[in-house]
């Protein structure tokens, strides 16, 4: 478990706090600068974007929740709609996003969010020992054993992606 210092972002205190095991990763992308910043990090990092999970914030029957998906793949809102029984979904603005989750795009993590909403993953995530997670800020990334999500998030999984 990194543990070094006792600051960091939200979600590092939270795992912390929760005694759950996770690495973490720099890495430098300008956010500005890529059209694709899941995949960039990936890159960065030499981790195939399969294995990181961009985290999106969507509505879903005007519920806010959260999916996340692989880098190299597209949250589907109908799909997502369906996983949790909702009639229709659409994505937050990135400004919603903030609003909700308390972090900038590009850096939001599922963990440690301002507000606790449920959390669908793509069923993708558990063919992988370890996944990357945004650590809640643009430059930091967790690695942390899918299972974590469904134990400390309670996320479900279902198929998300497309793409």
């Amino acid at each position: 478990m990194s543990t070094k210092g006792k600051g960091g972002t939200p979600a590092i205190i939270s795992l912390r706090r929760a005694g759950v095991s996770f690495r973490l990763h720099s890495y430098v992308v300008d956010y500005e600068a890529v059209s694709d910043y899941g995949r960039a990090v990936a890159g960065q990092l030499g981790v195939p974007p399969q294995r990181l999970f961009k985290t999106l914030v969507a509505f879903a029957d005007d519920q806010p929740m959260v999916g996340l998906v692989s880098a190299d793949a597209r949250l589907s809102v109908k799909r997502l709609a369906r996983a949790v029984g909702a009639r229709k979904s659409r994505l937050a603005s990135p400004r919603e996003a903030q609003r909700l989750t308390g972090y900038v795009p590009g850096g939001i993590s599922p963990f440690g969010q301002r507000r606790r909403m449920p959390t669908v993953v793509d069923e993708s995530a558990v063919t992988f020992e370890t996944i990357w997670v945004s650590a809640g800020k643009r430059g930091l990334q967790i690695e942390i054993d899918p299972a974590v999500l469904g134990s400390q998030l309670g996320a479900i999984l279902a198929p998300l992606a497309y793409g």
